[in-house]
């Protein structure tokens, strides 16, 4: 077992104490497992109903995140998924409860109903009106036990809103307890599972779970479903988790409906955002109009991997206690979604300036580049593979054949054949070296005149070099593509005014640039990360450089 833990058997008085510690509006009551409002009026002050609720730990942010003005006043805790004893829930009806009394909010479990329902009954002993609602919203158990018989799970969040809305809105007890007791009956919850979760004091899985199967209509316990089936897609989970909750609620044409997407503790944000849309596409395919819908991690079962759909029918007085004003820490907000998805069409680039005919020298250029990095496909590959994910000489190869995919028109001219070169390696190469390359060549694009010089073309890969360096952090030693290409640009440089003998020297400085790479410790990508395992091998980046490099002073000396 592998959890962040002092004691087990102090675990829950510990959460709780970090939850008060963070909370301002929260307290923690001395000696019993409660979270409660803070700076509550003194007993005979008191003019709202209170809203407690609770259950055992290891549900959380429940119950306790919940406490909060428009929620709960307060949230008893017992130990891991273990009912709380009947003197805490009644320490915490003494302690936010006044003249109009308390609601308890009870999950349809045994020892729950029993030892919230004892509480009631001692505090109305002591002149403290107690009224309990009980949440059954499991639809998992249908046609196992009789409604009144079926698990609370994680809707009862959902009820918790209506009821503290309710007691916020100065109801009286019997009133408040009407509404919390509706909404309980208009609400429908089923979950799945892909996993199981370890309580504490087990130290061990509650159940084994093969690969390729999962867990369906489970409860919040840690225990197994009604059900082991078969994994399915996001949208056929989906799907039959909603037409068992709708089955067995009271939903009639033109209801609307709240949705809460809920995760049980060990299932990321992606994976619960894919099954909200799931879910909402499915209400509005079935003709449901969902009028506010929650997703995240609401009423948890440790650290499980999994999720539950809650359907909440509505009408006019339910939803407004829905949008009532409402804080916690671990309250989602409005709710409110929008009718459709909003999708915003791209901006269209501008249209490129790729006309008239192509200039042959640029041209056989740009091919023999292409050329030269076909050809050098299998050693790219084996030197990346060395040193990294092995992925750059096929990378380089789809860029060779976009080069030679662009239009007669991209050649026109030296900008232009390099700003098309950028707009198609960025598309066509993967990993790092789109980006370096593309910005490389804009940049050098951008240094250079219609016509160039050799002076010229110095100056652009300087500039193209230097935009490497900038976008990656790079430096020469670093053992990166810029290893062969900052000794090009000075050997080009150094070689003026002969363009054909810069490109010469450009060419030979790149190789030897190269060459060197392989004693040299990496300190940027992949390579990095293997210290000196990466001497002996050269960058591969770097080699790809002198090949294209090679190349391309062939193609120009052969003219």
């Amino acid at each position: 077992m592998r959890k962040f833990l002092n004691d087990p058997r102090a675990a829950v008085r510990e959460m709780l104490e970090g939850l008060a510690d963070l909370s301002p509006g929260l307290a923690l009551l001395a000696e019993e497992g409660v979270i409660l409002r803070a700076g509550l009026p003194a007993f005979g002050e008191r003019r709202e109903v209170a809203v407690i609720s609770g259950g055992g730990a290891g549900h959380e942010p429940a119950h306790a995140g919940y406490v909060g003005p428009g929620l709960l006043h307060a949230a008893v805790a017992g130990d891991v998924f273990t009912s709380p004893p009947v003197d805490a829930v009644l320490a915490a009806i003494r302690a936010v409860a006044g003249p109009p009394g308390a609601l308890l909010i009870v999950k349809n479990y045994t020892g729950d109903r029993l030892n919230f329902g004892l509480a009631a009954e001692l505090a109305r002993a002591e002149g403290i009106p107690c009224e309990v609602a009980v949440v059954a919203d499991d639809v998992a158990l249908a046609g196992t036990v009789e409604p009144a018989r079926r698990r609370g799970i994680a809707g009862t969040v959902l009820v918790h809103k209506v009821a503290g809305a309710a007691a916020a809105a100065g109801l009286p007890l019997d009133a408040v307890a009407a509404e919390a007791r509706a909404a309980a009956a208009a609400l429908g919850s089923m979950g799945v599972a892909l996993g199981a979760c370890t309580v504490p004091a087990a130290g061990r899985p509650g159940f084994d779970l093969p690969e390729g199967e999962m867990e369906l209509g489970l409860g919040i316990h840690g225990e197994a479903g009604v059900a082991r089936v078969p994994l399915a897609p996001a949208r056929e989970v989906a799907a039959t988790l909603l037409d068992r909750i709708l089955a067995e609620t009271r939903w009639q044409a033109g209801t609307p409906v709240a949705l809460l997407v809920n995760g049980l503790g060990g299932t990321p944000p992606m994976e619960l955002a894919l099954m909200a849309r799931e879910a909402l596409a499915g209400l509005r395919a079935r003709g449901i109009g969902v009028a506010r819908a929650w997703c995240g991690t609401a009423l948890s079962a440790l650290e499980m991997p999994g999720c539950s759909f809650s359907v909440m029918v509505l009408d006019a007085a339910r939803l407004a206690r829905l949008d009532a004003p409402a804080s916690a820490p671990a309250w989602p907000g409005s709710g409110v979604i929008p009718a459709a998805r909003a999708v915003v069409a791209p901006a269209e680039a501008p249209p490129h300036p790729w006309t008239g005919a192509a200039d042959p020298a640029i041209r056989a250029a740009v091919l023999a580049v292409a050329s030269a990095l076909e050809a050098a496909e299998a050693r790219l590959t084996a030197l990346d593979a060395a040193t990294g994910d092995g992925d750059l000489g096929l990378s380089l190869a789809r860029g060779a054949a976009a080069l030679r995919a662009l239009p007669e028109g991209a050649f026109a001219d030296a900008p232009a054949a390099l700003s098309a070169m950028a707009g198609t390696l960025r598309r066509a190469i993967a990993g790092s070296s789109g980006p370096f390359y593309a910005t490389a060549l804009l940049r050098a694009a951008r240094a250079l005149p219609a016509r160039p010089a050799p002076a010229d073309w110095a100056a652009a890969l300087e500039a193209a070099v230097a935009a490497i360096g900038e976008l990656g952090g790079a430096q020469p030693g670093d053992r990166t593509m810029l290893d062969a290409l900052h000794p090009a640009a000075l050997a080009f440089r150094d070689a003026l005014p002969d363009g054909r003998a810069a490109l010469s020297a450009a060419a030979r400085a790149a190789a030897a640039g190269a060459a060197a790479t392989a004693a040299m410790r990496p300190r940027l990508g992949r390579a990095s990360y293997l210290g000196d395992r990466a001497l002996g091998h050269t960058d591969a980046g770097a080699a790809a450089v002198a090949a294209w490099m090679a190349a391309l002073e062939e193609a120009v000396s052969s003219r």
